[in-house]
């Protein structure tokens, strides 16, 4: 497997995480977001999307973090990244789309330099957009977890949830978001840094990490 992939980014994040849950090899494959090389024409004849990450499994081109995840754990079923019981995937996938899809994309590289570079934000309103929505988005996901607790986001084992919510606390604290305010939050987060599967995929880890 070739995992296209950007140290930085949450989503690729996502999936070397899971990657390492599974315990499964790959072939690191940078893309520098932040020089634009998603944009080049060799990136472009490999992702249609010119987004990463992008996984190739043989022949099969897979992208979208989410569903890179959710097929991994269908080609790759032990140790599983869902429950077993269908309430309990509904309340994972939930939690990682909460993140995922209702904090993230309003964060992203291209959003915020769409903000500076063609709205003409200053750096401190983006960051100030920025923190909004990650602070505003966390609250919900810790009244998720507030509401039936366990040692990770659902239970006692890592889960798709847990994939996305390191990541995205990774990144609120980059950005000097407040965290005191979602202590279940930090508490999974804490929890889930002690395991290897989430510090050694951690962006600093990686052989693109400057």
């Amino acid at each position: 497997m070739e995992l296209y992939n950007y140290f930085r980014s949450s989503a690729s994040y996502r999936v070397r995480i899971a990657l390492a849950i599974k315990g499964l090899a790959y072939d690191y494959m940078p893309v520098h977001l932040a020089n634009s090389e998603q944009l080049g024409e060799s990136y472009s004849t490999v992702s249609a999307s010119r987004l990463v990450p992008l996984l190739k499994d043989g022949d099969a081109v897979l992208t979208q973090s989410l569903a890179i995840i959710e097929y991994l754990d269908e080609t790759h079923p032990q140790p599983p990244l869902l429950p077993a019981d269908a309430l309990g995937r509904a309340r994972v996938r939930a939690l990682a789309h909460d993140m995922a899809c209702e904090i993230h994309p309003l964060n992203n590289l291209r959003v915020l330099r769409y903000l500076t570079r063609d709205l003409k934000l200053s750096e401190d309103d983006k960051n100030r957009w920025y923190r909004h929505w990650v602070e505003t988005g966390l609250e919900v996901v810790e009244r998720q977890l507030a509401a039936q607790p366990g040692r990770y986001c659902h239970g006692d084992t890592p889960t798709v949830a847990d994939c996305v919510l390191v990541p995205q606390v990774f990144n609120a604290q980059r950005f000097n978001c407040r965290t005191e305010h979602v202590p279940n939050v930090m508490r999974v987060f804490g929890t889930c840094l002690q395991q290897d599967v989430f510090s050694k995929t951690h962006p600093d880890a990686c052989p693109d990490a400057f």
